[in-house]
């Protein structure tokens, strides 16, 4: 269902019969980019300027990891990438610890932001209102870059699947999160569960809240991304069977790592050549992603076409109001 709809979503992506006269003037097609951007080569996302002197060549480069979990646990995690990034591009690296999704849209919007993993729900806001460009996202091992929405619950909870929410208490992350709000928001009601008429929606702020509020029973239940459950059953911060899945979707793209659109074309090159030659297996982030081989190229007008679908669908957009209500995640 959701694929039948991506070529008519592209169309409208794209701009086809949106433009006006005076915006067609200085840009070819903006699609759903911020008025600041173009994407005359129509993949969605957008152009580096073609004013050489609006091409950024900073002697730092600040990088960002998203917010998912608390920020301080994955500074020391991407050491080793962050010190091939600065050998591979000649450039000083400093880490931006970002509270919320919000605060890594906005720094890349201001210009103090050029690399950073988005989360894949806030990825498409990244990309319209702060011009990041996604060109990598981690691989498993079977060279997917693929998550899923998973529903919790405690392990002797009677809940059985998405029918038994009704009356419960579920936490969902907060409203740009993919697999913690968005997507949840119109798959349950898909199978006749609609959030906050069927159940009370509460808000916990991050995945790690949420699987810890099901884990602590806070919640009765909550939508969350496999990874992060993966990964802090991995750290021992809960024991597998502590939870059940009750319900599981298909494959999201996972964290999208990306550059701002400006910075100089050879500089973007060999960023991009940094992430695709880090020996991944051999460093801190294989300890953390043990699911992950590496590093692998995307298209994020191939990869994201879904979750733009179901932002949409969700009544999402990519503008200055839509950002401000990122600021709670």
């Amino acid at each position: 269902m959701l694929r039948a709809k991506i070529a008519s979503l592209c169309l409208l992506a794209l701009g086809i019969g949106l433009a006006g006269p005076a915006k067609a003037q200085d840009c070819a097609n903006r699609g759903t980019l911020d008025a600041r951007y173009c994407d005359a080569n129509r993949d969605l996302l957008a152009d580096t300027p073609t004013d050489a002197t609006k091409q950024k060549d900073p002697d730092t480069l600040i990088f960002s990891y998203t917010p998912v979990e608390d920020p301080s646990v994955y500074e020391n995690v991407f050491a080793d990438f962050l010190a091939h990034l600065s050998k591979a591009t000649g450039k000083k690296i400093k880490w931006f610890g970002a509270e919320s999704y919000a605060a890594q849209v906005e720094a890349m919007r201001s210009g103090r932001l050029h690399i950073a993993g988005v989360a894949s729900g806030p990825t498409p806001f990244a990309v319209n209102l702060a011009g990041f460009v996604p060109i990598v996202a981690m691989a498993k091992k079977d060279d997917s870059i693929g998550y899923t929405l998973q529903l919790i619950v405690p392990k002797d909870s009677p809940i059985k699947g998405i029918a038994d929410l009704k009356g419960k208490r579920v936490a969902h992350v907060a409203p740009s999160s993919n697999s913690g709000d968005t997507a949840p928001r119109i798959l349950f009601k898909e199978k006749g569960i609609v959030p906050g008429k069927d159940y009370e929606v509460l808000y916990s702020g991050k995945h790690d809240n949420s699987i810890m509020g099901v884990v602590n029973k806070d919640y009765d239940a909550a939508p969350v991304a496999s990874s992060v459950v993966e990964r802090m059953a991995d750290r021992g911060m809960f024991k597998r069977d502590d939870i059940r899945i009750v319900y599981e979707s298909s494959p999201f793209p996972r964290t999208a790592f990306g550059l701002a659109h400006d910075l100089k074309p050879e500089l973007q090159a060999k960023i991009k050549q940094a992430f695709l030659s880090f020996d991944f297996l051999n460093s801190a982030l294989a300890k953390e992603f043990k699911d992950t081989k590496g590093f692998k190229e995307l298209s994020y007008k191939d990869a994201w076409g879904d979750i733009i679908l179901i932002q949409r669908d969700s009544g999402i957009t990519y503008s200055q109001d839509g950002l401000s209500k990122l600021k709670g995640d």
